[in-house]
């Protein structure tokens, strides 16, 4: 069985993959060759998203036929047939995203027959991304609605296991603008004491969802801490929720003290110009805003609804730009 932090290392490895089917197909694989640098016998995941990254839809084909004769169907191979979901969605390919999609939801439960979900990484990676298929197909053909309650029964079925935030990113993403935000958990912090965002009801919000271990966070610390000086005379707070993982970067199994001294280190080292920032440390903020995806920004507006949601990292002046909607 995978640890934590192995989880955790396919979930953003996944995050940048996903990313990069919104690059221009030469860029892609120029970028999966240089950032990945994967072996010449790469396993079956990572051999379907090369292929796919180069437009290699029978290549991909083989890849899984071969992989399928020689192992039967199991969590591995399910994670890199939903890339071919992914793939044909990118491409509006809609129908066969959508078939592809229900195949690797119906084996995925076929194997939940045996074993749980949350028993190895790759399958809930298959599952979590089937439905997710699914739902934005459903909203690319206009049937929102069917969106929403596709997303809300997985929810019941799955709220318990590690796709939740994933599925709530993707309900969120449908319906969570022009809603308060919903109240964050403030058991355990660092910096500054939280407030509750009903206190900061008439002041523009920033959620600024960060992980210990992403890389793409780091980035965005500077983003975030250049436009909060600029926004603060506007009123613009900035609330930082992160959360434990059971890992550092030393420590393969990390007890909650250790692990939230670590993200103090991380903190102080990385995020120097955001020290006074309230540090909220709850899974349930994460399951709660889906951030599946770090980092997650999502913006409040005066009265403390939802203005904009995004999972991922967004350049300055995007940000800045969302942020302009909020102060006035």
């Amino acid at each position: 069985m995978k640890s934590n932090r192995e989880l955790a290392t396919f979930g953003r490895n996944l995050h940048h993959f996903s990313m990069l089917f919104h690059m221009k197909p030469r860029l892609r694989v120029l970028v999966i060759l240089l950032a990945f640098a994967v072996p010449a016998r790469a396993g079956i995941v990572e051999d379907v998203r090369i292929a796919l990254a180069q437009n290699r839809f029978s290549a991909a084909q083989a890849d899984l036929d071969s992989y399928r004769a020689s192992n039967g169907i199991n969590g591995e191979y399910l994670e890199a047939y939903s890339w071919m979901g992914r793939a044909s969605l990118d491409e509006s390919q809609y129908e066969q995203a959508a078939a592809y999609a229900k195949q690797t939801r119906e084996l995925a439960v076929e194997q939940l027959k045996l074993r749980k979900l949350d028993a190895e990484p790759h399958l809930p990676l298959a599952l979590g991304a089937a439905i997710e298929i699914q739902a934005q197909v459903l909203v690319a053909q206009g049937r929102r609605t069917q969106a929403v309650t596709l997303l809300q029964t997985a929810l019941r079925t799955y709220g318990n296991t590690s796709i939740r935030a994933r599925l709530q990113k993707n309900l969120n993403l449908l319906s969570l603008w022009g809603r308060l935000g919903p109240a964050l958990r403030s058991d355990e912090y660092l910096g500054a004491k939280p407030p509750t965002l009903a206190q900061l009801r008439g002041s523009p919000v920033l959620l600024f969802f960060w992980a210990h271990w992403c890389v793409d966070c780091k980035g965005e610390a500077p983003i975030v801490t250049a436009l909060r000086s600029e926004f603060a005379p506007r009123g613009l707070k900035v609330i930082g929720p992160t959360r434990l993982y059971g890992y550092t970067a030393q420590i393969e199994h990390a007890s909650p003290s250790m692990e939230l001294a670590y993200i103090d280190a991380v903190r102080h080292r990385f995020y120097s110009g955001l020290l006074d920032m309230p540090v909220p440390i709850s899974t349930y903020n994460f399951d709660t805003y889906g951030a599946s995806t770090t980092p997650t920004l999502v913006l409040l507006d005066r009265a403390g609804k939802v203005a904009w949601y995004h999972p991922g990292a967004v350049p300055y002046e995007e940000l800045k730009a969302e942020i302009e909607k909020v102060v006035r």
